[in-house]
C-alpha cells in the first residue's frame, strides 16, 4: 500500500520503495506493469524528495516517447531521410535516482537476527555476528551495497590466513551469504550477493573423526565402574546413548524417566541454560547397557542440585566445554588417536548399522535429520522399537 503523505512511496520494514504504474501506451517499452525501486532510505524527507525526483524524470522520459511515436508539428514540410535530433539532455533524463549509500551490515544482521532468530540457539546469534565481525575486520565498514566480489575474495584469503580449517571457513562464509541474501530480498536491493559461489578447500586442515572401536568402548565403561564418579557417569551415559556432549551435561534429574520400567529412556529438550543444535536433535533416547547404570546412578545419589551433572552447571549455561576438555584427557591412553568424546557419536551410528537398524531409526536414536516430507508426519517410532535395537547394540 502506498504511503498518503509521500507520493508514489511504499514502505518494507522501515524503507522508503518508489512505485510507479507504466502508463498503457507505454507498456510496450517496458517488461512489467510497474516501475519499483528502492529509495534506500527510512527518512520521510528524503524518500520525498527522491521519489518526486523519480517521477518528474518518469515524466520528462515518457514525453520523449511519446513525441518519438507521433508526427511532429511541420513533419508533412519534412525532406525525406530527415529525423529528429537527439534531445541533448536524453542522457540526463535517463539517469537513474542518485543512489544514497543503503542500509548498513549492522542493520542488514540485526534485520536478519530479528526476523530469523526466533527460536534459535546462541550458536545461531554468535556465528552470524562472528561472520559480521571478521568482513569488518578483513574489509571495513562499509553499506551493504558496497561491498564487491573484490571484497568477498579479499574476505575469503583473510579467513584462510588465520589459519582457519576448511570447515570453519564454510561455516563462516555461509553464515554471511545467509546474512546478505536475507537484507537483499527483504528489502528488494538490487546488488547481487558478492559471495555467492566463492571458493575455497573445505577440506583443508579438516581431522577426520574416528568411531571409537567396540573393544575400546567395552574398555572405558569397565573403567568407569570402576572409578564410579560423577564423570565418569557421564561418560558411560553417552557411551551406550551416543548423545552429544552438550546434550548430557545439560540433562536435569527429572528428564530420566522409567528407569525401573521395561524402557527406560532419556528426555532431550531444549533449556534456557543448554539449547539443541538443531530442531530434531530434541528427542527421546533409550537407555541400556553402560548408559542404564549411569543413570541409575545419577538418580540415587543424593543432591540438593536439579541437575543431573551439578558440576558444569553452576553459572546461567552449561560448561560443556571445561567437559570436554578433562574428559577428553582422561580417555587420551584408553582410545585411538584421533578420537574424543564426540567419537562415541560416530561409534553409535556404526554400531547401529551393524545390527541392521533401519536408516529411519538410526537417526530417530541420534537427532539427525531424515530426508524427506513423509519423515516430518506422526511421532516417529514408539518407544519399545528403539529400546529393542538399542539393546541389540548394548549386547
Amino acid at each position: 500500500m502506498q504511503t498518503k503523505t509521500i507520493p508514489y512511496t511504499f514502505k518494507r520494514c522501515g524503507y522508503f520503495y518508489f512505485s510507479r504504474r507504466v502508463p498503457s501506451d507505454l507498456l510496450h517499452h517496458y517488461t512489467g506493469p510497474r516501475i519499483v525501486q528502492g529509495l534506500r532510505t527510512k527518512s520521510p524527507q528524503t524518500a520525498k524528495t527522491r521519489a518526486l525526483l523519480a517521477a518528474a524524470k518518469l515524466d520528462e522520459r515518457w514525453s520523449q516517447l511519446r513525441l518519438a511515436h507521433s508526427e511532429a508539428f511541420g513533419g508533412k514540410l519534412q525532406k525525406s531521410g530527415a529525423g529528429l535530433p537527439e534531445p541533448s539532455q536524453d542522457r540526463l533524463l535517463q539517469a537513474h535516482v542518485p543512489e544514497p549509500h543503503g542500509p548498513t551490515l549492522a542493520e542488514a544482521l540485526s534485520l536478519y537476527i530479528r526476523q530469523k532468530g526466533k527460536g534459535r540457539g546462541k550458536t545461531f546469534h554468535a556465528g552470524s555476528e562472528r561472520a559480521c565481525t571478521y568482513l569488518t575486520a578483513a574489509c571495513g565498514v562499509k553499506p551493504l551495497i558496497n561491498y564487491s566480489r573484490t571484497d568477498a575474495l579479499k574476505f575469503r584469503d583473510w579467513l584462510i590466513a588465520k589459519n582457519l580449517s576448511g570447515s570453519s571457513v564454510t561455516r563462516v562464509m555461509s553464515s554471511l551469504k545467509a546474512v546478505f541474501n536475507f537484507a537483499i530480498s527483504e528489502l528488494a536491493l538490487e546488488n547481487r550477493n558478492p559471495f555467492l559461489g566463492i571458493y575455497h578447500d573445505r577440506k583443508a586442515g579438516v581431522s577426520d573423526r574416528k568411531p571409537i572401536p567396540v573393544v575400546s568402548i567395552r574398555k572405558i565403561q569397565t573403567e568407569c565402574t570402576r572409578v564410579d564418579d560423577e564423570m565418569r557417569w557421564l561418560v558411560a551415559l553417552i557411551s551406550d546413548t551416543g548423545m552429544r556432549l552438550a546434550e548430557a551435561t545439560g540433562l536435569l534429574r527429572e528428564d530420566f524417566v522409567g528407569l525401573d520400567g521395561t524402557s527406560p529412556f532419556i528426555q532431550i529438550k531444549p533449556y534456557a541454560w543448554r539449547t539443541l543444535k538443531t530442531g530434531s536433535s530434541q528427542r527421546n533416547v533409550p537407555l541400556v547397557g553402560a548408559s542404564l547404570w549411569a543413570a541409575k546412578r545419577i538418580i540415587t545419589r543424593q543432591s540438593d542440585s536439579k541437575f543431573a551433572f551439578p558440576r558444569y552447571n553452576k553459572t546461567t549455561t552449561t560448561n560443556a566445554n571445561s567437559a570436554s576438555a578433562a574428559l577428553n584427557k582422561w580417555m587420551k591412553p584408553l582410545v585411538p588417536l584421533e578420537c574424543s568424546m564426540h567419537s562415541f557419536r560416530h561409534s553409535m551410528r556404526d554400531r547401529l548399522r551393524a545390527v541392521q537398524c533401519p536408516a529411519d531409526i538410526v537417526d530417530q536414536i541420534g537427532g539427525w535429520q531424515t530426508n524427506g516430507v513423509g519423515h516430518g508426519y506422526g511421532d516417529g517410532y514408539p518407544m519399545h522399537v528403539l529400546n529393542e535395537w538399542m539393546a541389540k547394540v548394548s549386547l
